[in-house]
């Protein structure tokens, strides 16, 4: 059973010295990359949307306005005060029209996504850090943000991400299942309504549930069984009783 903890994705960065040293080393191989991501770590914004900017779309700007995805969907992206400044002194000078990160110092074509990923992995690696992508900047933004004020939701909706649910897995977070229960909506309540109705979706889940737990439950008397299997049952049942415990409390 693979677990929320257990998926293989990039990580955030969580220890605030490894954090620091990564942006030192960055800004070592060239400010260009500090300044990148700062900005994705500060707004939370996707690497190919931050290499596209140009000086004068970010400049003097308190929050910035981005389309998401085929449908053009926009996001608004809120820039700190301090994050702000950063951006200034860095385009000081530079014009409105050139990109904010450019591919080399005498030409006007944006920095590309393998150039990135190289300089990120050459840099994690001298502070010790071997899983690292262009989702770190994101997930790193999302953690902190998460860390600081616990509003999964807002998170889940600057992401456009589906449920609560997935936004948790893409920080590496526990889900908090008594805030996710208490923050449900009319809207999203009434869609579930309708999708659980829907050719008794609600019953055929439900059953599949029972249907497995059954088959645990004749599995827990096999002496063939490794020690793993019951670590990975009793994990399963300290998290379904915890789930259990919050849906009751909410009836």
């Amino acid at each position: 059973m693979k677990g929320w903890s257990s998926m293989n994705w990039v990580a955030p960065i969580k220890d605030e010295k490894t954090l620091d040293d990564f942006k030192k080393k960055l800004k070592e191989t060239d400010p260009k990359y500090y300044i990148m991501f700062e900005i994705g770590i500060g707004t939370g914004m996707q690497l190919q949307d931050i290499l596209q900017l140009k000086n004068g779309d970010i400049r003097g700007k308190d929050s910035l306005t981005v389309e998401i995805g085929t449908k053009g969907m926009q996001t608004t992206f809120q820039i700190p005060a301090d994050l702000k400044k950063r951006i200034e002194e860095y385009t000081e000078g530079k014009p409105a029209d050139a990109y904010l990160i450019t591919g080399t110092s005498n030409s006007n074509s944006p920095l590309s996504r393998e150039q990135v990923y190289r300089v990120f992995r050459t840099v994690g690696r001298q502070v010790g850090l071997n899983s690292i992508g262009a989702q770190t900047m994101r997930k790193t933004f999302a953690w902190r943000y998460y860390r600081e004020t616990g509003d999964i939701y807002y998170l889940q909706q600057l992401f456009n991400h589906a449920s609560p649910s997935i936004t948790y897995r893409y920080i590496g977070e526990k889900p908090n299942v008594t805030v996710m229960f208490k923050k449900l909506t009319a809207e999203e309540n009434e869609r579930s309504r309708r999708m659980l109705y829907k050719d008794n979706n609600g019953k055929k889940r439900l059953n599949n549930i029972v249907q497995t737990l059954n088959e645990i439950t004749l599995e827990l008397d096999n002496p063939a069984n490794a020690d793993s299997f019951y670590g990975r049952v009793d994990t399963l049942l300290n998290e379904l009783e915890e789930i259990m415990e919050n849906y009751k409390a909410e009836l």
